[in-house]
């Protein structure tokens, strides 16, 4: 099975989405607890909320396979994001709450780990860079939009309850502090819908690798509450609460295409 599905577009948009795979190869499966088969922290639907962005023109990339197989939002050297605070990395050992997603004596030993880098992380990044490169080009700047989302209580995390729009532009380093402001004020202007910008999630690898705004490559990262969108108790996806996010959706990424 390939490691992404990509949709080339004609603007100056790339969407890259790392997390929404569910697929494992029937070897590591075999591997992982009833916790991991279950894959809890899947961003669950969000290829569906953004399946509008191809009819903007923008770039789709589409990582296929879970984020416990590898996870393409982590550097490849396992580096923590946000260090003394509790994350996963490259191949996660335990779930975002703390239970093991391994079997006992079963989890990737470090040549497994660096195996998995290069079959499924090095292909999504050797495939974005290309792409971004492409559009960089074509149109003398980018704007990279990471899609994410996660559940709205993750003690292990976060503490409370999170809003339901999390900006993140790696305090300002990865993205034009003009277009920041305008993506913002637009998600903290919508009725009923909470929004910060660089709170807890700040951006992770791809944000924090990618966005330089110096050479017009401007990197956001946008994790989405799930509860504005699905049913976090059974992962249903609940088809008006969702219309209403793709609006919101689509109207920041049409500021995105606007440009700094």
């Amino acid at each position: 099975m390939d490691t992404f599905s990509l949709v080339p577009g004609k603007t100056r948009l790339l969407v890259s989405i790392p997390h929404a795979g569910t697929h494992v190869p029937p070897e590591i499966a075999r591997r992982l607890t009833s916790v991991g088969r279950a894959l809890p922290d899947t961003d669950w639907h969000v290829d569906r909320l953004y399946s509008f962005a191809a009819d903007l023109g923008a770039t789709v990339l589409t990582g296929t396979h879970s984020r416990y197989v590898v996870d393409l939002n982590r550097p490849p050297d396992d580096t923590p994001l946000y260090p003394g605070l509790a994350g996963s990395g490259l191949c996660p050992v335990q779930s975002f709450a703390g239970k093991p997603l391994w079997r006992a004596r079963q989890a990737p030993d470090e040549a497994e780990v660096a195996e998995r880098r290069m079959r499924y992380w090095q292909p999504y990044h050797a495939c974005l860079r290309g792409e971004l490169d492409r559009l960089l080009a074509r149109h003398g700047s980018v704007v990279l939009w990471d899609a994410h989302s996660i559940r709205s209580r993750v003690p292990g995390l976060f503490a409370g309850t999170l809003p339901v729009l999390n900006l993140g532009t790696y305090d300002g380093r990865s993205c034009d502090e003009g277009l920041a402001a305008r993506l913002f004020g637009r998600a903290i202007g919508i009725p009923g819908c909470t929004a910060v910008m660089d709170a807890r999630f700040k951006g992770g690898y791809i944000t924090r690798a990618y966005g330089d705004p110096l050479r017009g490559l401007d990197a956001v990262q946008l994790e989405l509450a799930q509860r504005s969108y699905m049913d976090e108790s059974s992962r249903e996806y609940l088809p008006e609460p969702a219309r209403q996010i793709r609006l919101i959706l689509r109207a920041l990424l049409e500021i995105a295409l606007a440009g700094s």
